[in-house]
């Protein structure tokens, strides 16, 4: 098999969950608590400077690093093993059908066979993996296989960046697939688990906001768009005169004018209510799907005061911002209010942290 790293394999060491995002590198590591619960034994969150990372690629290896290295020592852990994710722009996945009576090797051969239809590259430029996802419903004989491709210099990237910072990489998931380990576990504490509802997942990152719509476990729709909280950054650096890092900084500490709330942060609060309203529509016209029963909101601008009840009555739709860790025990030094604002931006290090305690 032609993948570096056990992509999507699932016996794993204890192991950190490691995110490098484009404005900022996050860290969590979990543990067992006993009894089936987990518990957050710490995490951080370390900004990088704009343009070492971009749309997903790591454009400045060392910057990145370096800002790796900062984020585990805030952290505080031991552990050097780190579960990290690739961008699902930049992997090809696919679900194909092979017989379940293959022996591994065999599975291995089908599975190159199968990837040269889909990949467009030669199979030495890329690294890939494969996943037994389980038996067909209507093929008993035949099981459904996840196959993941990506890139070669993409996973090579990640694990420069881990390993220069001293740390050593594991694991290589997908974005995607990480963040919807940790909503699994939060649909999962919903009434009858779940079942039958359409939940819409909104990730309002720095750049991009995401949408997953999931249905009893599964992902049905997934679309990206061009708006984030950097659009918010840029208002208030051009409504005060003052930098893009100095608007960063005063967002995020709410050290801004008495006008501020009114004049900037409601009209960016309405453009954010009408583009996920909007993303709703395209969910409504591309898919058989006529309704939604919820909408979740994660990302670092989603606690943005008044944005979840300006889409509730925008959207009429049920909405609350979701924190991965709901149900977990909290280590006693977390600063509980300081990890409310934190939580919902922690998705995807939650779920590679998860990634340590796979079956």
């Amino acid at each position: 098999m032609a993948f570096d790293l056990p992509f999507l394999s699932s016996k794993t060491p204890p192991l950190l969950g490691l995110d490098i995002g484009s404005s900022s590198v996050k860290l969590v590591e979990l543990t067992d608590a006993g009894g089936g619960v987990l518990r957050l034994e710490r995490y951080a969150i370390e900004s990088i400077p704009r343009g070492a990372v971009v749309d997903g690629n790591i454009d400045k290896i060392d910057i990145v690093a370096d800002a790796v290295k900062r984020v585990w020592r805030r952290a505080g852990s031991r552990v050097k093993n780190v579960a990290m994710a690739l961008p699902a722009s930049a992997v090809i996945t696919k679900r194909i059908a092979l017989p379940g009576n293959l022996r591994e090797e065999e599975m291995e051969m089908q599975v190159e066979s199968e990837a040269n239809q889909y990949i467009p590259f030669a199979l030495d430029e890329v690294s890939l993996d494969f996943q037994v996802l389980g038996p067909i419903p209507n093929a008993p004989d035949d099981v459904e296989v996840l196959i993941a491709a990506s890139r070669k210099e993409k996973v090579e990237d990640r694990m420069a960046v881990a390993q220069a910072a001293g740390l050593n990489p594991v694991v290589v998931d997908v974005e995607s697939f990480a963040a919807r380990s940790a909503l699994g576990r939060l649909v999962g504490q919903l009434p009858n688990q779940g079942e039958g509802l359409v939940i819409a997942v909104f990730y309002v990152g720095a750049n991009t906001t995401s949408v997953t719509v999931l249905l009893d476990g599964e992902a049905i729709y997934e679309r990206e768009q061009p708006f984030g909280g950097q659009q918010l950054t840029g208002d208030i650096a051009r409504a005060y005169g003052i930098t893009a890092e100095d608007a960063e900084q005063k967002k995020r500490n709410g050290d801004l004018p008495a006008n501020y709330e009114a004049e900037v942060l409601k009209p960016f609060i309405d453009s954010t209510t009408t583009e996920i309203t909007r993303a709703l529509q395209f969910f409504f016209t591309s898919t058989p799907y006529t309704r939604v029963d919820q909408i979740m909101l994660a990302g670092g601008s989603s606690v943005l005061t008044g944005l979840p009840e300006a889409l509730m009555d925008r959207a009429q739709v049920p909405t609350s911002v979701i924190s991965p860790f709901k149900g977990m025990e909290l280590a006693s030094n977390l600063r509980e209010r300081q990890l409310r604002l934190d939580a919902p931006a922690l998705l995807t290090p939650c779920g590679l942290a998860m990634r340590r305690f796979d079956k």
